[in-house]
């Protein structure tokens, strides 16, 4: 009889890594596992460190995909499987997705569904193709609100709410006791500036690090028109461009910076899981 398939939506976070190890150590030998990683060419070099360390210290065996954008054609993301030696750092795939779907925003929240979404299930369909698989995602018991509402349907788990539960205090005092961990503050997050992050972040992560906001500059300048839409589309809230918010850092000081600290991001924190909240999942382009 065949063991029950999960697959393990590795984000590259403390807590999806603690999830990753739990399942390894208690279901490794009752289930057939995959660990997969989705880089968008925009992770922080930190986390790529964060995924290989946690790889081999546990032996997960992480499979590292990027989206390969269809162009040409009706057809929605594949994948390409990479190394962390040969992952991109420059943005590559995340500059093929805005190619073709143009820049996310709120309003065009498509990132996740083709730099992470989309090569996960393709890479996954090729294993698996009878789809008779389990995902497990790595979201807390503290954020039961990040939960799908059709998680069954979906076949989506989380362990750490369910099987496993844990709250944020408990990961991260896990992580205390191993002689290593993901050395990013939660501000900066796996991808420092995403979109999803409160205005407040955004001009923190700023005054620290200006350099990680040119990739996002440089999408605004080059394909503004990109994708569907009425054209001179830009990243953050408030419809502001990246120079918007460079500006905004000159003239704001430190106590004044905005955002509320409370439900700020909308679910971004430090990484992005890709499965944890309610959105279209798959855009199949061949049947729209």
């Amino acid at each position: 009889m065949r063991k029950p398939r999960l697959f393990v939506s590795f984000s590259g976070g403390r807590s999806s890594a603690y999830m990753a190890q739990w399942i390894k150590r208690t279901m490794g030998e009752t289930h057939d596992l995959l660990f997969v990683f989705a880089n968008t060419g925009q992770e922080h070099e930190e986390t790529l460190k964060f995924v290989r360390r946690c790889d081999e210290a546990f032996g997960l065996g992480v499979v590292w995909v990027e989206a390969a954008v269809q162009f040409g054609a009706r057809v929605s993301t594949k994948h390409r499987v990479v190394t962390f030696e040969t992952a991109s750092r420059n943005g590559l795939p995340f500059e093929h997705v805005i190619q073709k779907y143009g820049i996310p925003n709120q309003k065009f929240p498509h990132c996740t569904r083709e730099l992470k979404l989309n090569p996960m299930y393709s890479y996954v369909d090729s294993v698996w193709p009878e789809r008779d698989y389990q995902i497990a995602v790595g979201l807390r018991v503290d954020e039961q609100r990040r939960r799908r509402k059709d998680a069954d349907f979906t076949r989506i788990v989380y362990p750490l709410m369910d099987w496993h539960p844990i709250d944020k205090e408990d990961a991260n005092a896990w992580w205390e006791q191993q002689p290593f961990t993901l050395n990013l503050t939660e501000r900066q997050g796996n991808c420092v500036w995403c979109w999803k992050k409160s205005d407040r972040k955004h001009l923190l992560n700023l005054a620290d690090d200006p350099e990680s906001y040119e990739f996002p500059d440089r999408m605004e300048k080059l394909y503004p028109d990109a994708g569907a839409g009425n054209g001179g589309r830009v990243f953050f809230r408030g419809n502001r461009s990246t120079q918007d918010l460079i500006a905004l850092s000159q003239i704001v000081i430190p106590d004044e910076r905005m955002g509320s600290r409370d439900d700020e991001d909308g679910g971004c924190s430090e990484s992005c899981e890709a499965f944890g909240e309610q959105q279209l999942d798959l855009f199949d382009e061949e049947a729209a």
